[in-house]
């Protein structure tokens, strides 16, 4: 069996972006967006690539069932019961919130036509207590003869970020000139694995606010797949896009969406996406980033989740209210 299980074909597209380079303050041919969010499998995204690796790992160790973690619009979680679909696996996801959501909505509504079984760990929100969560719903089902294999939280271990360091390779084939990567920094592999192939000088993590120290989840795999160690305060991280907390919306953060997509037609989502791009637009702002440098933003995909985020869709239906 290979190391990786194919989902997806690559590389992703890397498209110019003049429109909204201009519009940020950087030249016409400075700025292209890595497409990592036409993946393909159950709605694209960047988790197709941590998978990649995650599900040839589980077919090895003979599991019928992954089991994961994420909150109700959890892209990652959504990928997982796709991932499982496509090589005829069980999903369960391990979710905070009640059994019964009082709204059936965007990745939420895709994991339950993805046939996912959601199991609801109520009081649990944090990382470390849902994987609390998730490791005693693997117990439970080998206790009733399963055989699950646990997919860690946004699949950030350094099996999963080897997607992200064949990513970067493709960035570099793509724009070989390019200073800067400009990603959304979550639970680290994606980061981890862009710098294991790029260096820290030319990846820019933008926290999402999702992990408490995400520069040093990343650091340490960046030094798993390079076998040096890497120090935290070496990794370039903004953390000046999170606003109020990780899952709620901030205002530099829906104008990022907003100027992205009148300028590009690309559409982002509000917790990842969106706040790598508001990262962007403050990097250009502050002069890290200047015109001249070629830049690319990834696009890690997320789209499902815009049409489950209640505050997202309230602004909007006022912006549109607004311009009648």
């Amino acid at each position: 069996m290979p190391e990786k299980f194919a989902l997806a074909a690559w590389p992703t597209p890397m498209e110019p972006a003049p429109r909204l380079a201009e519009a940020i303050g950087l030249r016409a041919g400075d700025l292209w967006i890595k497409r990592d969010d036409l993946t393909g499998l159950g709605g694209g995204g960047n988790k197709v690539r941590k998978l990649e690796w995650l599900v040839a790992d589980a077919l090895r160790q003979g599991a019928d069932t992954l089991v994961t973690t994420g909150g109700p619009q959890s892209n990652h979680a959504r990928l997982t019961a796709a991932a499982a679909a496509r090589v005829g696996l069980q999903a369960v996801l391990v979710m905070p919130g009640p059994e019964d959501p009082p709204a059936i909505a965007g990745n939420l509504l895709l994991d339950a036509l993805l046939d996912a079984r959601v199991v609801a760990a109520e009081g649990a929100s944090a990382p470390a207590e849902l994987a609390e969560a998730a490791q005693k719903t693997c117990a439970s089902l080998r206790e009733r003869g399963a055989r699950p294999y646990l997919v860690p939280f946004g699949g950030s271990s350094p099996l999963g970020a080897r997607g992200y360091l064949e990513a970067g390779t493709e960035i570099l084939a793509q724009q070989p000139g390019v200073r800067h990567v400009v990603t959304a920094l979550g639970s680290g592999a994606t980061m981890a694995g862009l710098v294991a192939a790029l260096g820290s000088e030319r990846v820019l993590g933008v926290d999402v606010g999702a992990l408490p120290d995400p520069a040093r989840t990343a650091a340490a795999i960046v030094g798993e797949l390079t076998g040096d160690e890497q120090p935290a305060g070496a990794l370039r991280v903004r953390s000046d896009q999170i606003g109020e907390a990780y899952a709620v919306l901030h205002q530099p953060v829906l104008d990022a969406i907003t100027t992205v997509a009148a300028a590009e037609g690309v559409i982002l989502d509000p917790v990842y996406t969106g706040r790598a791009a508001a990262g962007l637009i403050a990097a250009v702002r502050d002069g890290d980033i200047r015109p001249g440098d070629r830049t690319v933003l990834l696009h890690t995909g997320g789209l499902p989740g815009l049409f489950g985020h209640a505050e997202a869709a309230l602004r909007a239906g006022r912006i549109l209210r607004t311009e009648h």
